[in-house]
């Protein structure tokens, strides 16, 4: 056990060892979604009176898969994956810019649609940077927070309350830096693309509640240095 959470009264709860086999997958495909949604994100998306992004297509799998890291793994395992997270956005950033700042070939033609499209991602970056950092960190905490009262007890418990903190933080920081970057420019737009951006992330989780039930007590079963309390 890596006895990673916050000090509670009672026998600490399980975690598995962030060396196990299944660690570093999950971390991974966390990295690998982060970067797509915020590539996605450039695209402000309308369906009719609804105003969203781009990456609203893969963004909300990331907390599935962060809660599965807080609960297998632990506060400072997924604090880890969420810095690594941070760390290849910001990378990704960087090689967008030099690909951006080196001489195009004559027969090139999109510099002029690749530079906006890069510095639209690059504000873009630093909102889901920002929102990713508070966001996911609450949702961990949280998380770990209650399990550490509840032990392998009330997991619902534990999925849904940490979404509905760490997505009103995420999307807070995320629609106040990232309206902007894609053209909301009027209060009535912010409202709407905060409250619905908010509403459907945290939607989407409840609906793939059953889906992290079944990762997190398949990982569980599978770690053998995840020992239950």
């Amino acid at each position: 056990m890596t006895g990673n959470s916050p000090d509670q009264p009672g026998a600490a709860p399980a975690y598995a060892a962030a060396g196990s086999r299944y660690y570093p997958v999950f971390v991974a495909v966390f990295t690998a979604l982060v970067i797509i949604s915020n590539v996605t994100a450039t695209k402000g998306v309308a369906f009719g009176p609804i105003i969203t992004d781009g990456g609203f297509i893969v963004f909300p799998l990331t907390y599935v898969i962060g809660d599965v890291l807080s609960e297998v793994y632990g506060f400072k395992a997924a604090r880890r994956a969420i810095l690594l997270g941070f760390a290849m956005n910001a990378l990704a950033a960087a090689a967008f810019w030099v690909t951006v700042a080196l001489p195009a070939a004559d027969f090139y033609e999109n510099q002029e649609h690749l530079e906006n499209i890069v510095g639209a991602y690059t504000q873009l970056i630093v909102a889901g940077m920002a929102g990713f950092l508070v966001g996911q960190t609450l949702n961990a905490w949280t998380l770990v927070a209650i399990k550490a009262r509840t032990k392998e007890k009330h997991l619902w418990a534990r999925l849904i309350g940490s979404t509905a903190v760490g997505q009103l933080g995420d999307t807070v920081v995320f629609c106040a830096i990232a309206a902007g970057a894609i053209g909301i420019s009027t209060f009535r737009d912010f409202a709407v693309y905060l409250v619905l951006g908010l509403i459907y992330k945290t939607s989407v989780e409840v609906v793939l509640l059953p889906v992290t039930y079944q990762a997190i007590g398949y990982v569980k079963r599978h770690e053998p240095s995840y020992q239950p309390a």
